[in-house]
């Protein structure tokens, strides 16, 4: 019954590939569970008890609650797809209750950190240097996921009307506008791929250095590197570009609805996370100015 679940999440929900292996791996650690602590291998009958005996072991073993919310998430839309199905007749899922977890804020890097690095350092003038200075100035320029910027194809950029159009979450489309700047590196990048690369045919606009698509952990790499050197953040993943750039957005005075629609967000709420950051910035700027603060 698993396999028709992860049918209907892939095709009919339509969830992004992360979150598909993460659903397997959930269900695949719960069955083990399940197997393991009541000899009873059928996910499919498992009770509430059973179920709550699994999260309160997962908090046992000290798992990040948000971790932990994430397994209960993928068990409820599981028993809610067996539900339909008739292949249970009650949710075992029902008085399982989701853990608090404290509110994190989105890191960020400053904007003068960006800029120094993306104005000032020297990228070579070869088919990796204008890759790797695209991939960080379109991840900055435009707030896309990795997910995005991977399957990225030439014939979704108009450099007339600077606009680029993404496939997202649930294969929603979306038209993000991008800055003048980026339209010459698109430009030299594309003449340096053109000449140093065989066309693959895939059409997609990152490529490796022999033409291939780009992959997860190359990009994860080239942007570590980057922000690594130039910036004083400790975190140096593809998606805190995503928060520098909503986070700038909104610290310039960009309207919340515009960003949550740039973002591709299916509701405000995500988006709301990003104006705790821009306050923090404002209730300083209180703090230095106001002659009662």
């Amino acid at each position: 019954m698993c396999d028709s679940f992860y049918k209907y999440l892939e095709f009919e929900k339509r969830v992004s590939s992360n979150t598909l292996v993460a659903y397997q791996n959930d269900l695949h650690q719960f069955s083990s569970f399940l197997t393991n602590t009541f000899h009873h291998p059928q996910t499919e009958s498992a009770d509430h008890g059973m179920i709550r005996s699994w999260v309160i072991s997962l908090m046992e073993e000290k798992l990040d609650p948000a971790s932990v919310n994430r397994k209960i998430a993928c068990l409820r839309s599981y028993y809610k797809f067996l539900l339909r199905k008739e292949i249970i007749a009650h949710d075992p899922m029902l008085k399982i209750r989701a853990l608090k977890t404290k509110k994190k804020l989105p890191a960020f890097v400053k904007e003068a950190e960006m800029v120094n690095l993306l104005d000032n350092h020297f990228f070579e003038d070869s088919l990796e240097g204008w890759r790797n200075k695209l991939i960080l100035e379109l991840f900055y320029g435009t707030g896309m996921r990795l997910s995005e910027l991977l399957t990225l194809k030439e014939n979704q950029i108009n450099l007339a009307d600077r606009t680029l159009k993404v496939l997202g979450k649930r294969n929603k489309e979306r038209i993000i506008p991008f800055g003048i700047g980026l339209v010459s590196i698109l430009k030299a990048y594309n003449a340096m791929k053109k000449k140093q690369t065989e066309d693959k045919l895939h059409g997609l606009l990152l490529v490796t250095d022999n033409g291939d698509p780009c992959y997860p952990m190359m990009v994860y790499r080239i942007v570590k590197n980057y922000l690594r050197d130039f910036t004083s953040s400790d975190k140096t993943s593809p998606h805190i570009l995503r928060h520098t750039y909503a986070t700038h957005l909104l610290n310039k005075g960009a309207e919340i609805n515009a960003v949550k629609d740039l973002l591709g967000h299916s509701s405000l709420a995500a988006t709301q996370v990003y104006t705790h950051n821009s306050m923090e910035k404002l209730k300083k700027a209180f703090d230095q100015a106001h002659p009662k603060a």
